[in-house]
Parts: structure tokens; C-alpha cells; sequence
């Protein structure tokens, strides 16, 4: 499949979910930015008797469960908690169900977006015993984060509540690392001070789409081949990788959803500051 895209970027940040395989087209997860603001478990709500509720194939993976809840109205109605509770900047309100309007999530756009601490923690998503899942927007300029919290009860993945919250100061290395991207994908001079030279580069090979070429770039050819970085706002999927806090390396990961799209960007901080180390392109 041909490129639909020259390249994008994405961050979003965890702090606990879960592991797992990968399906078809899977949606991958990053790890969350601020700790999970809770709701009380919320039982599955009452049917209408003309409506037969039952888990469906895609319930075994989130992955395949929330682009079918994204995209399908009815699927979405019977699969949300009612009155739905919204928790806002600590003022608690309750969506009722005539006044719900269809979210489609990431599913319009051409990609999703992922963020880990280290490479191994990659493998875990797709996990099929997973029973809680957050969805999030991450507004960089607002310092805000909007999470989606879904529960699997008797089988079935439900929306049971929503937050949005003000991303606390005190989270020095993530916000750290928030203020670096923020500033390192508007910032072309800025950008080039904080790539790293030579730059690691992993592409499919030219002469053979199975076969993996590794090689290096400098600051120039990286401005030859990078790509387009999203900026505001990113989303987010935790299924529980872990994330440490004071991790000094960021893995952000941008799939695209269709297309064949993937990218990922190694960053790590030295000497007090962040810099990109590693590029990967291995779409098709």
C-alpha cells in the first residue's frame, strides 16, 4: 500500500493500563500524561426490553472494539453509561442520554498516536483480559486532558464516565518533556539544536519491502525526510504499559489507520535536555 502520508507525531502519556497482542489493524496505546482521575465502578445500565444486548466479536479487543464504537451511532448509544457522569475541572455534571451527541473520536483522522518509556514496552497492547481502557485528548496549549474511561462488564466494553483536567505543574518530567515537543515541532531552529547528530534511521529497504535498512542521518537530511508532526490536540489510548515518571526516554509512536502508515521517534534527555536520537519509517 502506498504512503497516504509524508509523516506525523504524536504524544500522549500514561501512567498504568495493561499488555497484550496485536489484532488487525490494531490500535495502539500511549502511555497517559497525568495520573487517572476515578469514578466510582458504574453498573451496566438498564436495556430498553426491545433491545437485546449481547458482546460482540470486537469486544475481545479493545483495538477492534472502540473505531466500531467511534464510528457506529447505535453501537455507541447502547454501549454508554446513562446518565453519563462528566467530571470537569473538579465540577461533576451528568449527561443524560437525549443530550448526548456522537463523539467519533480518533476515527476521522488519518492516524492514532501512541507514547512509551522503552522499547520493549511496545508489546503491550492488545491485551484480550484487559477490563479497563482509557481514551484521551491531550490540548497542549490548554494544559488540559480529556479521558475516556471504558470498563468490560459481562463481556461487553461500556463508556462508564469522562474527565477533563488541567495537567498539574508538578509533573515536572512529563510536563517537561510536553513544554520540548510543544516547542520542538513549531520551532525549526529549536529543532535542530535538539536532534542528535548523527540521527539513527530505520526504513524499510528500497530493493525489498521485507527487508529492514539501518542507517544514519544528519541534521540537513533530516529536514529532507522528516515528516509532518501533529501539534494540538493528540489523542490517546492506555491499556496499562508502564511509565515511570522520572523516565529520561520517550518513545512516541504514529500509526495511521488504512494506510499503512507508521512512524516512530526515539527522544532521550542528556545533560538536561531533551534530544531526538532514532527515527523509524517502516510504512508501506
Amino acid at each position: 500500500m502506498k504512503k497516504l502520508l509524508t509523516g506525523c507525531l504524536a504524544l500522549v502519556l500514561c501512567t498504568s493500563c495493561g499488555n497484550g497482542k496485536n489484532g488487525t489493524d490494531p490500535f495502539d496505546a500511549l502511555t497517559r500524561m497525568v495520573d487517572s482521575v476515578g469514578f466510582p465502578s458504574t453498573s451496566v445500565p438498564a436495556i430498553d426490553s426491545a433491545v437485546v444486548l449481547k458482546p460482540l466479536e470486537a469486544d475481545e479487543l479493545f483495538d477492534d472494539f472502540i473505531f466500531n464504537y467511534a464510528l457506529d451511532r447505535t453501537l455507541q448509544m447502547q454501549r454508554t453509561v446513562f446518565p453519563l457522569p462528566y467530571d470537569c475541572n473538579g465540577t461533576l455534571k451528568r449527561i443524560e442520554k437525549d443530550a448526548w451527541q456522537h463523539d467519533n473520536l480518533f476515527a476521522e483522522q488519518n492516524f492514532y498516536t501512541l507514547m512509551f518509556d522503552r522499547e520493549r514496552d511496545m508489546d503491550v497492547v492488545g491485551d484480550t483480559a484487559l477490563t479497563s481502557v482509557q481514551v484521551e485528548w491531550l490540548y497542549l496549549q490548554q494544559r488540559e486532558v480529556q479521558r475516556y474511561y471504558f470498563q468490560r462488564k459481562r463481556g461487553m466494553w461500556m463508556l462508564d464516565s469522562i474527565s477533563r483536567h488541567k495537567i498539574p505543574e508538578e509533573e515536572n518530567m512529563r510536563s517537561g518533556f510536553i513544554s520540548f515537543y510543544a516547542r520542538f515541532v513549531t520551532d525549526s531552529l529549536y529543532q535542530r539544536q535538539h536532534i542528535h547528530s548523527p540521527l539513527m534511521f530505520v526504513t524499510l529497504d528500497p530493493d525489498d519491502e521485507f527487508s529492514i535498512l539501518e542507517t544514519t542521518l544528519d541534521v540537513d537530511q533530516w529536514y529532507a525526510f522528516r515528516p509532518i508532526m501533529p501539534i494540538d490536540p493528540l489523542s490517546n489510548i492506555c491499556y496499562g504499559q508502564p511509565n515511570n515518571p522520572n523516565s529520561s526516554t520517550k518513545i512516541l509512536k504514529v500509526n495511521g489507520i488504512g494506510n499503512g502508515y507508521s512512524n516512530i521517534f526515539y527522544f532521550r534527555k542528556r545533560h538536561g535536555e531533551w534530544e531526538l536520537y532514532k527515527y523509524e519509517d517502516t510504512s508501506i
